[in-house]
């Protein structure tokens, strides 16, 4: 939900969104496809139980072609009222806590899932199994970062932190031994490893060249401001983990309500992230080409093979 200009905008928006996901559950092999819906309005004035009334009935237009979740603007005590549970609503809904259903909080996948891709970033670049000793700079420490925080720390990584909650900062500093950085420092201080956990376009011309980072590795989406941005940073020697790859352990946790997976289930497919990502590397690497054009690429080879599978079926 967001206050866009006009229907457009708001339409220019759901594309881009549903091209993303489209290319995020491909990439993590799930057994769906990519949508996204927006809602226009101002998430602080204007929600109300006819704005919600009225987007359950477009979803529910669609026969659950499209599932919805949690995204800007929407919070957990927004959803029952999509979800039907007080009238009106929709059953064709996830990525939130429901009676009978896996638990939806994305946070510890997706924490699960930025550490396990890091480790394999920084096995691939730097050619060592651990982070033990590693200088970590962690640039947001909401769910994802405080997680992924806590186990670089169990490993033995010394972290770097900042964020604009400056509580959640005491907490890092008191409780993993962490150094505290300004948000406008984190970003390009001395580091091994940069995990962006927070804002969005952090990767642009201007703090690429004073990276001191040799890999990059976060939970926050869409790092690069522009696709040129890949190359750049693949011309000086920056490993990427393309953010839609590392951050999928979200949309996972997600698929598993709709999927009715395991814990189990969903941990091993977390977990798979980091192999993703090391065949990532490894072709990038062969090809020459910047690891998030090769990302999109294996995306829509996956898509491609999708639906020829479903072609076939159909015959």
């Amino acid at each position: 939900m967001y206050p866009y200009v006009n229907g457009d905008a708001a339409l220019t928006d759901a594309l881009r969104l549903s091209k993303g996901m489209s290319y995020k559950n491909a990439i993590a092999d799930l057994p769906l496809g990519g949508g996204k819906a927006v809602i226009l309005g101002n998430p602080a004035t204007d929600k109300s139980d006819a704005k919600f009334a009225a987007f359950a009935e477009a979803v529910n237009s669609l026969g659950g072609r499209y599932i919805t979740a949690m995204d800007v603007g929407i919070l957990p005590a927004d959803m029952p009222v999509n979800s039907g549970e007080a009238g009106g609503g929709t059953k064709f809904i996830a990525g939130y806590d429901q009676p009978g259903k896996a638990g939806g909080d994305s946070g510890p996948a997706t924490a699960l899932g930025v550490f396990s891709g890091l480790k394999a970033a920084v096995k691939h670049r730097l050619g060592v199994d651990t982070t033990k000793g590693m200088r970590v700079a962690i640039q947001g420490l909401g769910k994802v970062g405080m997680g992924v925080a806590k186990r670089l720390h169990a490993e033995g990584a010394k972290l770097i932190v900042a964020d604009t909650n400056l509580k959640a900062v005491a907490e890092a500093v008191e409780t993993l031994h962490a150094v505290a950085a300004t948000p406008d420092q984190i970003v390009t201080c001395e580091c091994d490893v940069l995990s962006p956990n927070a804002l969005g376009a952090i990767l642009n011309d201007q703090s690429i060249p004073r990276l001191s980072a040799k890999v990059v590795a976060g939970g926050a989406n869409n790092q690069l401001a522009r696709d040129h941005h890949g190359a750049m940073l693949r011309d000086l020697g920056i490993l990427y983990a393309p953010d839609y790859v590392i951050n999928g352990g979200g949309i996972i946790r997600v698929a598993a309500q709709i999927e009715n997976w395991s814990d189990e289930e969903v941990d091993r497919r977390v977990l798979a992230i980091a192999e993703t990502l090391s065949a990532i590397f490894t072709r990038a690497a062969k090809d020459g080409e910047p690891t998030n054009v090769i990302a999109d690429r294996m995306a829509e080879e996956r898509i491609a093979r999708g639906k020829g599978a479903a072609a076939k079926a159909a015959e």
